[in-house]
């Protein structure tokens, strides 16, 4: 994981956190499908995706759970303020 560098705060309303949760989701599941590919060498029967572009497949999970620590910091902020 990076080091941590500058923090920025953003001020939201609830549906637009939603939707950038949302957002945050599907990028990670993208990262995950990706890694799983690379894992296994096989697309998952009945689904498609696309296959996001890395160098090998510890990048693609590096980036997916960067993706998930993101979510999950965002959704402890948001559980915070309820």
């Amino acid at each position: 994981m990076p080091t941590m560098g500058k923090k920025y705060t953003f001020t939201l309303d609830e549906n637009d956190g939603g939707q950038l949760l949302d957002g945050l989701s599907i990028r990670a599941e993208s990262w995950e499908k990706t890694a799983d590919y690379l894992r296994d060498g096989c697309m998952p029967e009945g689904e498609i995706f696309i296959i996001e572009e890395c160098s090998e497949l510890s990048e693609a999970d590096e980036i997916a759970d960067r993706y998930r620590s993101i979510i999950k910091q965002i959704k402890s902020q948001m559980e915070e303020r309820a």
